[in-house]
């Protein structure tokens, strides 16, 4: 019986022997070595990653101009305070114009690198932090029910977006400040900003590292508005119109998705509005107490309505984004033979 024992549970020195036999003939013969599964995992996140990012860099580009003028418009009001705009925009077509010619064609550009270079940060954290979430909550559809289920993806979506933020939230900050900074009202007058490391080197002289952060607490709660409408209106939306002939269409699904998109972006637009608009207060001699300040001030001074400028220009932002994204991704299954997402970063 013992010997039956030692025969089923080899002992450590054999287990060892055993390997070290193995790697002497694979080492003297012509093997040929497979990666391990761990291997082609990380093969597969790298190349995803990387082709996602290509993805996310041509999608952000081709829209980076309309970004820059909803940013302008959005922030205005700060510009205007700070006496580094002459008079108010009058829409997505004069702010277009004016800044053409006031910064030349290229300054649509403005802040795009930045935000190109948040989503490798962004991607990398949204992967290591979205599989702890996930595992964290554990919801199961047929144990907890789908309203268990539902409130578990906005909580582990909202958390893994705060965990992520915490890391990338400063170059968000930063591309607005560059994106936001039009030339003074002076003719050729200069810029605040003159780059990345200058946003964060007079920033931090002025205001610490909680300029850097300004904002970032509404950030959270638009982060979870966001994807709880996301989510509530397409799962509800999904199995009453796609149904019969636009089941399995592409188009409808990807109609459905944009207008759903659209919808949950408005209604959390105020909340990004308050965000950007503390943002543009480091560096100013006056800013507010607080997001609830920030929110009430806007409203008393500006009117409700100043909490959606620039929503206009973030939709179409959207459609150009979704259009560059679904051509590139079909252009990326022609040559490569799948796509490569980006994530949304």
């Amino acid at each position: 019986m013992m010997a039956d024992r030692r025969h089923q549970y080899p002992t450590l020195a054999q287990k060892f022997g055993s390997q070290l036999h193995l790697r002497s003939n694979l080492s003297s013969s012509n093997a040929v070595f497979v990666p391990s599964p761990s291997e082609k995992n990380f093969a597969s996140f790298a190349t995803d990653f990387l082709m996602g990012g290509v993805s996310a860099a041509v999608s952000k580009s081709v829209a980076a101009p309309i970004e820059r003028v909803k940013l302008l418009i959005q922030n205005q009001d700060e510009l205007l305070k700070a006496g580094r705009l002459s008079e108010p925009y009058k829409g997505i077509g004069d702010c277009f114009g004016r800044t053409i010619k006031d910064e030349g064609f290229a300054s649509l550009w403005r802040g795009n690198t930045v935000n190109v270079i948040r989503y490798f940060p962004t991607q990398a954290f949204n992967f290591a932090f979205k599989d702890y979430f996930k595992k964290l909550f554990n919801f199961k559809q047929e144990r907890d029910g789908y309203w268990k289920v539902f409130a578990g993806n906005i909580a582990s979506g909202s958390a893994a977006g705060a965990s992520s933020s915490i890391f990338v939230y400063s170059l968000d900050y930063a591309r607005t400040r560059l994106s936001s900074d039009a030339k003074t009202v002076k003719k050729g007058g200069e810029r605040q900003f003159n780059g990345l490391i200058d946003v964060y080197k007079k920033t931090y002289q002025s205001d610490g590292i909680v300029g850097l952060y300004r904002g970032f607490n509404v950030s959270i709660v638009g982060i979870t508005v966001y994807r709880g409408l996301y989510f509530g209106m397409y799962d509800s939306l999904k199995p009453v119109l796609l149904v019969g002939t636009f089941q399995d269409n592409f188009l409808a699904s990807f109609v459905l998705g944009w207008i759903v998109t659209v919808g949950a972006s408005v209604a959390s637009y105020p909340f990004d509005t308050v965000r950007r608009r503390m943002m543009m207060t480091s560096g100013e001699a006056v800013k507010y107490k607080s997001s609830m300040d920030a929110f009430t001030q806007i409203v008393k001074t500006e009117g409700p309505k100043s909490l959606f400028k620039g929503a206009g220009a973030n939709i179409l932002r959207a459609v150009a984004g979704a259009g560059v994204l679904a051509g590139y991704d079909k252009l990326q299954v022609i040559m490569l033979g799948k796509k490569y997402g980006s994530g949304g970063a």
